[in-house]
């Protein structure tokens, strides 16, 4: 399916502006994906992410949630540090704001009363806010480190009554980031709270296996996740999408 990409400046309630990254398909599509990002910012494989979504016949878009503190932030992979000044920046109500703003722009492209989220590591996080902040038909998170409590804060758990979305956690079992105790911890509230999830782990994957720019990348795991999402995805939207696209 042929798409075509841009960069998008969005007004954050705030009073901030946010860049965007857009994928979309040459038909106009009526079901929007937010798509967030790692630590390392809106950089090349979320970038090929975001346009993988658009040939699935998604209007696709990833707001630069470092905006902030780093417009235009790409971190590499092997320094962590210097991720680490955006990330301790970040604050929930900010990143809510910066949602909203990446929902009404699709909204404004008649995709955002039909909308889904996509997130990674950080993003996964952000993936599973969007579906307490926003009316989301669904929300996939891969690896997404506080959601659960721990070291780095309450996470998002106390939430979960405001869960307006299923949602679809992806793990990996070898994954020393998160721990088993937090993946229990996910799980457990949103069975209590009797919300809609499906919980996958694949046991020989690290953090960060879907990226084949990382040292961790896996590619059996992540050629066997990348349909479960898209199912996922279509089942709780109205996309139809033309076939998969293999990322060049």
């Amino acid at each position: 399916m042929d798409i075509r990409t841009e960069y998008a400046t969005l007004p954050v309630n705030d009073g901030t502006s946010m860049r965007a990254y857009v994928a979309a398909p040459a038909t106009p599509s009526t079901t929007g994906l937010l798509v967030m990002q790692e630590a390392f910012g809106v950089n090349s494989h979320i970038r090929g992410v975001t346009e993988r979504l658009a040939r699935e016949g998604y209007l696709a878009i990833a707001p630069e949630l470092f905006h902030r503190t780093g417009a235009g932030f790409e971190g590499r992979y092997d320094d962590f540090p210097a991720v680490m000044t955006h990330m301790g920046a970040l604050r929930d109500p900010s990143m809510e704001a910066d949602l909203r703003a990446a929902h009404d722009w699709l909204r404004s492209k008649g995709a955002g009363e039909n909308c889904a989220s996509v997130g990674f590591c950080m993003g996964g996080r952000a993936s599973f806010l969007a579906a307490l902040t926003l009316p989301l038909k669904g929300a996939v998170s891969f690896y997404g480190g506080g959601i659960a409590p721990g070291p780095r804060g309450p996470g998002l758990l106390g939430r979960i009554s405001e869960l307006q979305a299923p949602v679809l956690l992806i793990w990996g079992g070898r994954d020393q980031h998160i721990g088993p105790d937090q993946v229990q911890a996910t799980t457990e509230a949103l069975k209590a709270a009797k919300k809609t999830y499906v919980n996958v782990e694949f046991s020989d994957a690290d953090h960060g296996f879907f990226c084949d720019e990382r040292a961790s990348y896996n590619p059996v795991a992540a050629a066997e996740a990348w349909p479960l999402t898209l199912a996922f995805l279509k089942t709780n939207t109205s996309a139809r999408g033309q076939g998969a696209a293999a990322r060049s």
